[in-house]
């Protein structure tokens, strides 16, 4: 891992979902604001942002938009904080909420989140010290199911096709719903979700399907492996006793030395005695 000091790009986090798969642990409250561990999920995303050195986040809104606001605002005074609202949540997904959030990103690098994913911070740090602009984390070890954002890559790792349809015997791995987009490629990622937006047709399309039609179009795309990170995506109340499983403890801002020396005790085994 790389420790340089390259400026972090911006945060994309979109938390705009109902989560009506989780009922009834989401009937009173949005799924991003359910406790993991000892830790609100948001939190969690929030805190290793702020451990990677990013400090400017774009939230898209949507159901009980107050709620997740007035948490953030409370739990983190001072960050640079902008909230776009989607009024068509009900009817409309990710690739709707992102596209609302292009005149505040501009032409600026950014990393969205899927505000349903709780992870590691190692898994932030690859992505943000990886050289390549445009960037999907990818578990090699998931069993690919029809609802699962699966990648196709050659062995240089570029991406030659994702999506819910591709056969997973095909397939990488998943994409977990986290994705680095570069300066250069946001505008044209803006660009085409406008055009999808215009029909209907496409009102409930995930922004996955926008890369899809960029790869399509040449516009490089490269998955990251970060198999053997901890990660989780909370969809059912299955998923949710998981994520506490797997993350079991609060979590903690650490810096990147912080991050280094946790980093050369796992590796030295007389460190951990």
């Amino acid at each position: 891992m790389k420790y340089d000091n390259a400026r972090p790009p911006m945060a994309v986090i979109l938390a705009a979902g109902v989560g009506s798969r989780l009922s009834p642990l989401t009937d009173k409250t949005a799924k991003s604001l359910l406790s993991v561990g000892g830790s609100v999920i948001l939190e969690r995303m929030i805190r290793n942002c702020l451990s990677c050195g990013i400090s400017q986040f774009v939230v898209v809104l949507g159901h009980r938009a107050d709620d997740i606001k007035q948490f953030i605002d409370k739990t983190f005074r001072g960050i640079r904080v902008t909230y776009v609202i989607n009024d068509r949540y009900r009817d409309t997904n990710t690739g709707y909420s992102l596209m609302l959030a292009s005149s505040t990103v501009g032409t600026a690098e950014f990393i969205k989140f899927n505000a349903d994913v709780v992870f590691e911070t190692r898994i932030l740090r690859a992505l943000i010290d990886s050289d390549r602009p445009n960037l999907l984390c990818i578990d090699r070890n998931i069993a690919a199911a029809d609802k699962e954002v699966k990648v196709i890559a050659d062995g240089e790792m570029r991406v030659s096709e994702f999506g819910k349809s591709v056969d997973p015997a095909t397939a990488l791995g998943e994409s977990i719903g986290i994705e680095k987009i570069s300066a250069v490629t946001g505008p044209l990622l803006f660009a085409e979700l406008t055009e999808m937006m215009e029909s209907r047709a496409n009102a409930q399309a995930h922004c996955e399907v926008a890369y899809a039609r960029l790869v399509h179009k040449g516009i490089p795309f490269h998955a990251l492996d970060i198999t053997d990170m901890k990660w989780t995506e909370i969809n059912t109340p299955e998923d949710f006793a998981a994520s506490n499983a797997m993350f079991g403890t609060p979590i903690m801002t650490v810096s990147r030395s912080q991050q280094r020396s946790l980093d050369e005790a796992g590796s030295n085994p007389q460190r951990r005695l």
